[in-house]
C-alpha cells in the first residue's frame, strides 16, 4: 500500500496541475451536504478512469495515461454526470449535484417487472453482458493484513532445561507483538482472462513495522532465535504437538515418540519462498475467481436465487444510466445479504454490495479452533470497448478468528553425545487467541481487448521487488495513477524505539 506521515498528509490532497508536477488531485463531494463521495468514477478517456477512496478522494498522473485528456468526467450512482476541464480546476473540492429521480413512475406504469423476473433476466443476460475474453488491464492492487493477539500464554508446567524455565517463557509472552499491520501496493499489467492472468509489475511498495511482524515465518524465527540463543552448543529442538507451523519439516521418528510424529525446526531456504509477483498473482486470481459470474464464486446469489428473497426498493441512475436497485437476503442457512444495481436496458450487475450473514467456515478439534466470521465487499463495472461489462473496483475484506489450546512439548537434542539424543524436555499448555483481517482493492484504470497471440508474448517480471516503506511517502506513486490510500494508511508511521 502507499503510506503517509500525518504531518505531510494535506500536501497529498493539494494535487496541481503544473509543469514541475504531473498530478491532479481532488475531492469530491456531495454539493447538498458537503459529504464525501466514496467510489465516484472519474472517466480519464475512452476505458480509462479511476476511482476516489473511502474518503472520497483520488489522484491522476498524467505520466501513467495511456492518452492524457484535458477534461474528465464524474459519475456516482445517485448523481449527475460532470464534465471538469483541468485547467480550469482552482480548487482540490469538485461537487456533484444529486440527480432528481423522475423513472420511477414510467417503470411502474410501462415495465412493471418484479425483483424475480428482474432477476432472471439477469440470469439470461450474463453471457451477453460480462467481458470473459482475454485483455490487457492496466492496475492498481492494495493488500491490507491487520493482525491481532488477543491472548499469549504458554502455559508453562516444567521444564529440566535450566535456561527454558517460566520467566524465560513468561518474558517471551510479554515481548512478542500484540497488534500488526501490514501494507503491499502493486502497479501493473494484469494480461489474459479470470482464469490464468498474467502479471507484470511496475512498481510495488511495502509498508509494515518489521518489529511487529505477526506472520507464522515471523514469529517462527523469533522463536526459533530466542531458544537458540538459550540452550546448549550442538543442541538442536523438537517439538511434539498436533499443532504444526509453516516453517517445519514433519519427519517420522524412531521409538522416541509414542505419537509416531515429530516437528524438528529448522531455517527455510530463502529461495523457496513465494516472490513477490506469484504472491500478488494469487491474491488477483482469488478476487477475479469471487466475481459473481464465475461458477467457482462464493457469492452464490445467483446460482442459487431460488434460497434468497430479493426485493425491487427504488431506482437510480450510474453514469446517465437508470438502474434497478435490489435487496437480496438469504433464504434458510444461506450465507449473505447485500444490494445489486442493475441497468434497466440490458439487465446486468453494475454495482454489487455484499456482506456474509453467518462464518463461512468454522472448525473445532483437538484444542484448535477457527471461524472465518467475515466476507464482504463491494464491485463496479463499467462498459469496455465491446460494449460489454467489466470490473472497474473489486474490494473485498475476509477476517477470521483462531485459538489453540493444547499441550506442547519441547525436547532439547544433540547429536555430538553418546547414548539417546534427547538431553531435556519442556512441557507447556498452550492458549492462544487471535485474529487476522485483510482487505483487498483492485482498481482498474485501463482495459483493452488482445489477441491470443498478445497475450501468449506477454512477459512476467518474476524477480520484481517491493520497496518497504516505514511510513507513508507521497512521492513513491508521483508518476503512478493510484487509488489514494485511506486515513489509516496515511496515519501509519514506525515508531522507533
Amino acid at each position: 500500500m502507499t503510506f503517509i506521515k500525518k504531518s505531510i498528509f494535506i500536501f497529498s490532497l493539494l494535487g496541481a496541475i503544473t509543469a514541475s508536477a504531473q498530478s491532479f488531485s481532488a475531492k469530491v463531494v456531495d454539493k447538498k451536504t458537503g459529504e464525501a463521495i466514496p467510489f465516484a468514477t472519474i472517466e480519464t478517456g475512452e476505458n480509462q478512469g479511476v476511482i476516489t477512496n473511502e474518503d472520497g478522494f483520488f489522484t491522476l498522473s498524467e505520466n501513467n495515461e495511456r492518452q492524457p485528456q484535458d477534461s474528465i468526467y464524474i459519475s456516482s450512482l445517485g448523481y449527475a454526470r460532470k464534465g471538469v476541464l483541468l485547467q480550469h480546476v482552482t480548487e482540490n473540492t469538485i461537487l456533484l449535484e444529486p440527480k432528481e429521480f423522475e423513472i420511477k413512475e414510467v417503470f411502474l406504469t410501462n415495465n412493471p417487472l418484479d425483483s424475480e423476473e428482474i432477476i432472471d433476466r439477469v440470469k439470461e443476460n450474463l453471457d451477453r453482458n460480462y467481458s470473459t475474453g482475454l485483455s490487457n488491464k492496466k492496475v492498481f492492487f492494495r493488500q491490507s493484513d491487520f493482525k491481532k493477539m488477543n491472548k499469549i500464554d504458554f502455559g508453562f508446567q516444567k521444564s529440566s532445561i535450566e535456561e527454558l524455565n517460566k520467566e524465560l517463557m513468561d518474558s517471551i509472552a510479554l515481548i512478542l507483538p500484540k497488534t500488526a499491520s501490514h501494507y503491499t501496493e502493486i502497479a501493473g499489467n494484469i494480461y489474459g482472462d479470470y482464469t490464468t492472468p498474467k502479471l507484470h509489475i511496475d512498481k510495488a511498495a511495502e509498508l509494515y513495522d518489521k518489529s511487529k511482524d505477526l506472520s507464522s515465518e515471523a514469529l517462527t524465527d523469533r522463536l526459533e532465535k530466542i531458544f537458540k540463543e538459550n540452550i546448549k552448543p550442538n543442541s538442536y529442538l523438537k517439538i511434539k504437538s498436533g499443532f504444526f507451523g509453516t516453517k517445519v519439516d514433519l519427519e517420522e521418528t524412531d521409538n522416541e515418540s509414542q505419537d509416531g510424529k515429530m516437528i524438528q525446526i529448522r531455517t527455510e531456504n530463502p529461495d523457496d519462498a513465494p516472490t513477490l509477483l506469484t504472491n500478488q498473482k494469487e491474491r488477483i486470481a482469488d478476487i477475479y475467481k469471487q466475481l459473481f459470474f464465475n461458477e467457482d464464486s462464493e457469492l452464490d446469489f445467483l446460482d442459487k436465487s431460488n434460497r434468497y428473497t430479493f426485493e425491487l426498493k427504488d431506482y437510480s441512475y450510474i453514469e446517465d444510466a437508470s438502474v434497478y436497485i435490489i435487496e437480496f437476503s438469504p433464504k434458510g442457512k444461506k450465507d449473505f445479504k447485500g444490494v445489486l444495481y442493475v441497468t434497466t436496458d440490458d439487465f446486468a450487475i453494475v454495482r454489487l454490495e455484499f456482506d456474509n450473514v453467518r462464518p463461512l467456515k468454522k472448525f473445532g478439534m483437538f484444542g484448535i479452533n477457527y471461524r472465518r466470521s467475515i466476507f464482504k465487499g463491494k464491485m463496479l463495472f463499467g462498459k469496455d470497448q465491446n460494449g460489454k461489462y467489466a470490473p472497474r473496483y473489486i474490494e473485498i475484506e475476509d477476517g477470521s478468528t483462531f485459538g489453540i489450546e493444547r499441550p506442547l512439548k519441547i525436547i532439547e537434542k544433540n547429536k555430538h553425545v553418546k547414548g539417546r539424543r534427547k538431553q531435556n524436555e519442556l512441557s507447556l499448555e498452550l492458549n492462544i487467541q487471535g485474529a487476522s483481517r485483510v482487505k483487498y482493492e483492485l482498481v482498474v484504470f485501463a482495459s483493452e481487448t488482445i489477441s491470443q497471440s498478445t497475450f501468449n508474448a506477454a512477459t512476467e517480471n518474476t524477480n520484481v521487488k517491493a520497496t518497504h516503506l516505514s511510513s507513508y511517502d507521497p512521492t513513491f506513486w508521483q508518476d503512478y495513477t493510484i487509488m489514494e490510500p485511506n486515513k489509516a494508511i496515511q496515519a501509519f508511521k514506525v515508531i522507533e524505539e
